[in-house]
């Protein structure tokens, strides 16, 4: 069973929603005259109809004080949009997945219609693609640079279009999702914002809810990080680990940063995100990185993309293995790097293993033998990656640096 995803502008009239048999439920992305305001998931019976009454009751329910705050700076004296008066580059660093790519790819095509920036560039980072499939689907859009990156592995790819990027700004996508069509108004206004912020994440939505496993995810939280604007600087008062905690920040399918500061930072630890031995915590090291070096990071809920989570319950168990193998790969080099945090970093250790296996005890006593097992995965990624992991990565990517050459 798998749930509908649709799109509602409550500033327009509605209309019920049909579930086909095999749904049996509704992802609902709420907007007000095209703003996104909200995401919820309404259960419901296979096949129901939701009616414009039970919408108007979600609506009230879910979206109201979101509603209110739209109309309200709607209603503030109407001001033209600003040029937000700087470049930017677009990378999208993918391996092998050429529909995804175009897909992705015809969705800027779309959102660079209304761009304030001064100019954009799409950059295709190919990461050692088996065929010609990725460079064809790069080449069907005429405004797209093409780059090779023969040593695979994302941070590999990653710095390849920090060297190549041209911009002043320069944003991450995955080729697993698309943009919205705020996406760049999203960025420039929290560029504008912010000028002198360091990096810049964005709302994740699911681009589709067809299978359980993407269902579940969702219902769980996704890569969500909600409607509201946030800051982030190196201190936070009321978490006395932050920044090591870095990953509420945002994900890194969506991220942008000062391309100076990158490179002034030494770019992305190509020990990190290498791919299916470690595919994980690049986007915490970097997130982690740009704040210590004393800049904000602003999260822009306008900024958003669509995401299209794991489809099969044994994807996913991979995806929670991932994620505590990357976290504690990345905490082990954070601690040898920056001692100045070193006590931070070992109790975000602690905490993190504590914090998992509370949740391991509360999906045991609710019987739930899924998250029982998603629970274990994650853990047993963290034992992996506190055990040797980064060192192993450390050799793993000397050898293909000795390869390349």
């Amino acid at each position: 069973m798998g749930y509908r995803l649709v799109e509602i502008d409550f500033a327009q009239p509605l209309r019920p929603i049909a579930l086909a048999a095999d749904q049996n439920g509704c992802g609902i992305v709420a907007r007000w005259h095209g703003r996104l305001v909200g995401f919820h998931l309404e259960r419901c019976e296979p096949g129901a109809t939701l009616s414009v009454a039970h919408l108007q009751r979600i609506a009230d329910a879910r979206f109201a004080q979101a509603v209110l705050a739209a109309r309200v700076a709607e209603a503030l004296p109407e001001r033209s949009p600003e040029a937000a008066d700087t470049t930017l580059s677009v990378v999208i660093c993918t391996k092998d997945r050429a529909q995804r790519l175009a897909r992705l790819l015809h969705s800027l095509h779309e959102a660079k219609r209304d761009s304030t920036f001064r100019s954009v560039e799409v950059i295709v980072v190919d990461n050692a693609s088996t065929d010609q499939s990725t460079r064809d689907a790069a080449a069907g859009f005429g405004d797209v640079r093409y780059v090779l990156e023969r040593r695979t592995g994302l941070n590999f790819a990653r710095n390849a279009a920090l060297a190549a990027a041209t911009g002043q700004l320069i944003a991450y996508l995955d080729d697993d999702v698309v943009v919205d069509r705020c996406w760049l108004a999203g960025l420039a206004e929290a560029w504008r914002s912010r000028p002198d912020a360091g990096g810049f994440t964005g709302l994740v939505l699911p681009f589709r809810l067809d299978t359980e496993a993407q269902v579940h995810f969702e219902a769980i939280g996704g890569f969500g990080r909600g409607f509201a604007r946030l800051e982030y600087r190196q201190v936070r008062f009321a978490k006395s680990l932050f920044p090591v905690g870095s990953g509420e920040i945002g994900a890194g399918c969506n991220m942008a940063f000062d391309r100076k500061l990158l490179v002034g930072i030494g770019g992305f630890d190509e020990a990190l995100d290498t791919g299916a031995p470690l595919p994980g915590g690049g986007d915490l090291d970097i997130f982690y990185r740009v704040l210590r070096s004393g800049r904000t990071m602003v999260y822009e809920p306008r900024y958003a993309v669509y995401h299209e989570h794991r489809e099969t319950i044994a994807q996913l168990r991979r995806q929670y293995w991932s994620w505590g193998l990357g976290m504690m790969a990345f905490l082990i080099k954070s601690r040898r790097s920056d001692p100045e945090l070193k006590a931070r970093h070992s109790g975000m250790v602690r905490w993190w293993f504590g914090d998992r296996s509370k949740a391991l005890w509360k999906a045991i006593l609710r019987g739930g033998m899924r998250d029982v097992r998603f629970v274990l995965a994650e853990l047993w990624g963290g034992v992996v990656g506190l055990l040797g992991e980064y060192d192993r990565s450390l050799a793993r990517v000397a050898a293909i640096r000795e390869a390349a050459r």
